[in-house]
C-alpha cells in the first residue's frame, strides 16, 4: 500500500527528502549495474569454451561481492559487484573487476577533484563536511580531510614532472615575468615566486615556468630562464612584458639577447601616481592612460611630451620615473594593434595570483614554502583552461618575421 499513518519528522540536519535526486540516484543505480553485468557478460563469453577435464565449465558465477556506496556528484549511490569463480587448479585465476568500478574505489573522481577544488578555492579543511553536505546531500560520508594531505604530495609531484617536460618542440613569441610575494605561515619572510606565462605561435597562453625564487634577484631569474632553455627553448622570445625589476631585465639579456622590452603600464602608472599628491592623482592617471591608449606611437609620444610638460616642473620625481623607461613602455606600439591589449601589462600574472593570496590568507593550517609553491601551481594549472587566445593570430606569421 502507498498510503501509510507514519508521521514524517523534519530532518534535524536542515535537510529535506528530495524525490527527484532519489529518481537520479535509482537511475544511476540501475545503469551501473547494466554496465557491470555487460562487462561480466563478455568475460564470461569470452572464457566459455574453456573446460575442466570433468567437462565442467571453468569459470562460473559466484554471487555478489558486499554492497558498497560510491560518492556521486548526486550522492551516494549503493552498487554490487558480481564474483566470478575460477575451477581450474592452479595460482593463475582468473577474476572480474569491472573497469569502472576498480576494487576499493568509494568516490568518484568527480568528487576526489571537488576535494582540492575546495580548498584551492578557499574552504578550509574543517568546513569541508558542511560544504560537501550543502553540494552532495547529508549523507556525503566518507569524505575526510586527509585527504588534502595526500593530494598535497600529489600536487608536488605534478609540480616536479611539469618543471621537467621537454619544450623543444614549442616556440614562444611573447612571455610575461613577474615575482609575486605571499606568505606562507610556517615562513619567516614572504615567500616570492618567479612566474613566466608564454603566447605560442599559434596564440595560446599558457604558464611556463614558476620557480620559488630568492625575491627577484638576477641569479634566480637566471636560473628560470637557463632552465627554459636548457629544457629546448632555443629561439628567443621575440618581446618580453614585466615590471620594473631590475633581476629579471639583467638576466633576460643574459640569456635571451634579442627578446625586446616591454615594461607593465600598470605597475608604472602605480609607482608614478604613488610619487604624486593624492589631490593630482586622478587627473594625472588619465593623463598616463592617454599615452598607453593612443591611436598610434606618434600620439603616443604626443601624450607623453605633454605629461612631461605638465608634471616635470613641480614633481620631477614622478615624472623621472616615467621617463627612465620611455622606449621600453612604448615598445609595444611596434606589434600588431591587436596584440596591444594583450602585451602592454603583466595582468594575467597578478590577476591569476590574487586566488592564491586568497587561499593563503584563508589557510587555517600550517602551510610551508614547498606547499606554497605547489598550491600556487595547482591554481596556475587551473586559471589557464580560462585563459583567452591572441586576438589577430593571423598577424602571429608577421611577427616571427620580424614585420613590425
Amino acid at each position: 500500500m502507498s498510503e501509510t499513518t507514519i508521521t514524517q519528522l523534519p530532518d534535524p540536519s536542515g535537510f529535506s527528502a528530495d524525490a527527484f535526486t532519489d529518481v537520479l540516484r535509482n537511475g544511476a543505480r540501475k545503469l551501473i549495474e547494466q554496465a557491470i553485468h555487460a562487462e561480466l557478460a563478455t568475460l564470461m563469453a569470452a572464457f566459455s569454451k574453456e573446460k575442466l577435464e570433468d567437462g565442467r565449465a571453468r569459470l562460473v558465477r559466484h554471487g555478489h561481492l558486499p554492497e558498497r556506496e560510491v560518492m556521486t556528484g548526486i550522492g551516494p549511490v549503493p552498487v554490487k559487484v558480481p564474483r566470478v569463480r575460477d575451477r581450474k587448479p592452479g595460482e593463475d585465476k582468473i577474476t572480474f573487476t569491472p573497469s569502472i568500478l576498480p576494487r576499493y574505489v568509494r568516490k568518484a573522481k568527480s568528487v576526489e577533484e571537488l576535494l582540492p577544488w575546495l580548498y584551492l578555492k578557499g574552504v578550509s579543511t574543517g568546513d569541508f563536511s558542511e560544504a560537501l553536505a550543502a553540494l552532495l546531500g547529508p549523507n556525503a560520508h566518507g569524505l575526510s580531510a586527509k585527504t588534502v594531505t595526500r593530494l598535497k604530495a600529489d600536487w608536488w609531484n605534478d609540480y616536479e614532472a611539469w618543471q621537467k617536460r621537454d619544450l623543444s618542440h614549442r616556440r614562444f613569441l611573447y612571455i610575461w615575468a613577474d615575482g609575486v610575494y605571499f606568505k606562507p605561515r610556517m615562513a619567516e619572510e614572504k615567500q616570492c615566486v618567479l612566474v613566466i606565462v608564454g603566447a605560442d605561435e599559434y596564440g595560446h597562453k599558457e604558464l611556463l615556468a614558476m620557480i620559488d625564487g630568492f625575491r627577484e634577484s638576477a641569479e634566480s631569474w637566471r636560473e628560470l630562464l637557463l632552465d627554459l632553455r636548457r629544457r629546448g627553448l632555443k629561439q628567443d622570445p621575440k618581446l618580453a612584458i614585466g615590471d620594473g625589476a631590475l633581476g629579471f631585465w639583467t638576466a633576460l639579456r643574459e640569456v635571451f639577447a634579442t627578446t625586446r622590452e616591454q615594461r607593465c603600464w600598470v605597475h608604472k602608472t602605480m609607482n608614478v601616481l604613488n610619487a604624486l599628491p593624492k589631490s593630482l592623482q586622478d587627473r594625472a592617471k588619465g593623463h598616463l592612460h592617454d599615452i598607453w591608449q593612443a591611436e598610434t606611437k606618434a600620439e603616443a609620444g604626443a601624450a607623453f611630451d605633454f605629461f612631461v610638460e605638465t608634471y616635470g616642473v613641480k614633481y620631477d620625481k614622478a615624472v623621472a620615473k616615467l621617463v627612465k623607461d620611455r622606449e621600453a613602455l612604448l615598445t609595444f606600439y611596434d606589434y600588431p594593434a591587436e596584440h596591444w591589449k594583450h602585451i602592454r601589462t603583466s595582468n594575467p600574472i597578478e590577476s591569476t595570483f590574487a586566488t592564491v593570496r586568497h587561499r593563503t590568507k584563508r589557510t587555517k593550517g600550517c602551510l610551508s614554502r614547498r606547499t606554497g609553491l605547489a598550491m600556487a601551481f595547482k591554481l596556475m594549472m587551473s586559471a589557464q583552461r580560462k585563459w583567452r587566445k591572441l586576438d589577430g593570430q593571423n598577424r602571429l606569421p608577421e611577427i616571427i618575421q620580424g614585420v613590425e
